[in-house]
């Protein structure tokens, strides 16, 4: 009963909340060059760190690109600029684990992390010339003016209920504030959903594994191998579920809490480990290390953008 009322007091702030903004009472600040957020209803797992990758690497081809982060469980306070079109400048405690990640699997652009995403977004084009900006887990940041909302959803979103009560930042209704869905993991999990707004289909290709030294090698390395499996994910069961649809052997799984720093994790000699890379930028080089590697098809998606902003 607790948990219903403070599930129905949070909704009803973020309704409230979401109406000022719809109504001007509270003012969206606007960055000179086309914004593209990418974000999520729950309270992680939904692949929208995934999709930004996948965005960034695009549309790098075609402009200056920034990645724009909160910087999640980071060390340091402010705005600091992660890696600048490809020149890594902080480390992964400093970054947080997943612009460390971003800015190690797309060199080519640049990462900045602030808790204002508009500040940030300012230092990406002001100091370092960007001339698009992706804003990561920005669906609920609506003080900074988007070009495009992109919002990624989970089949158990659209039956999930608010916080504290369920996973939801916000009601499903907000739904229909995007512009675009890209429904997610549809390789272990199809699902339709009815709506006018553009949707898209995220699908996952394993195909390669990532050692602690960001080396490629192709999944069978570990076709004879029975691994130790952990990660701390926002959704750690459908890391574990990817692994028994790949038919890896899994000797063991561990799951920690989402953004874990595992400090005390020690990894014993003579076991193989698979993980995510978004845990692997938190661990010391290991012989017998890999994070599970795949590339994402979204068909449609980048024309969808690229025609919306005249790229």
């Amino acid at each position: 009963m607790i948990l219903y009322i403070l599930s129905l007091l949070y909704s009803s702030a973020v309704r409230i909340r979401n109406l000022l903004y719809d109504r001007g009472i509270l003012k969206v600040r606007r960055l000179p060059v086309p914004v593209i957020s990418v974000g999520n209803l729950s309270v992680g797992g939904s692949g929208k760190t995934s999709l930004t990758v996948f965005l960034a690497t695009h549309l790098a081809k075609r402009r200056r690109v920034a990645v724009v982060m909160r910087g999640y469980r980071r060390r340091s306070r402010g705005p600091k600029v992660v890696c600048e079109w490809g020149n890594l400048l902080a480390d992964v405690w400093e970054a947080g684990d997943e612009a460390y990640m971003v800015a190690r699997i797309v060199p080519q652009i640049s990462v900045v992390v602030a808790e204002d995403r508009y500040e940030g977004g300012r230092i990406a084009v002001r100091d370092l010339g960007s001339d698009l900006i992706i804003l990561d887990d920005g669906f609920q940041h609506r003080k900074l003016h988007r070009d495009i909302d992109i919002l990624t959803l989970r089949r158990k979103d659209l039956h999930d209920r608010v916080l504290p009560l369920g996973r939801l930042r916000e009601p499903a209704s907000s739904i229909s504030r995007a512009d675009a869905l890209v429904l997610s993991y549809q390789e272990i999990d199809a699902f339709e959903v009815e709506t006018d707004i553009p949707v898209f289909r995220m699908e996952r290709v394993f195909d390669s594994v990532v050692d602690s030294q960001f080396k490629v090698h192709p999944l069978d390395v570990l076709k004879e191998k029975s691994v130790i499996a952990f990660c701390g994910l926002g959704d750690n069961d459908q890391f574990f579920r990817t692994l028994d649809t790949l038919g890896l052997k899994v000797k063991e799984r561990i799951g920690f809490p989402d953004h874990h720093h595992y400090r005390d994790f020690k990894l014993k000699e003579g076991e193989t480990y698979l993980t995510t890379l978004k845990d692997l930028v938190k661990l010391p080089p290991h012989p017998n290390l890999y994070a599970l590697n795949f590339s994402l098809k979204v068909p449609g998606l980048i024309d969808f953008v690229t025609e919306r902003l005249h790229l």
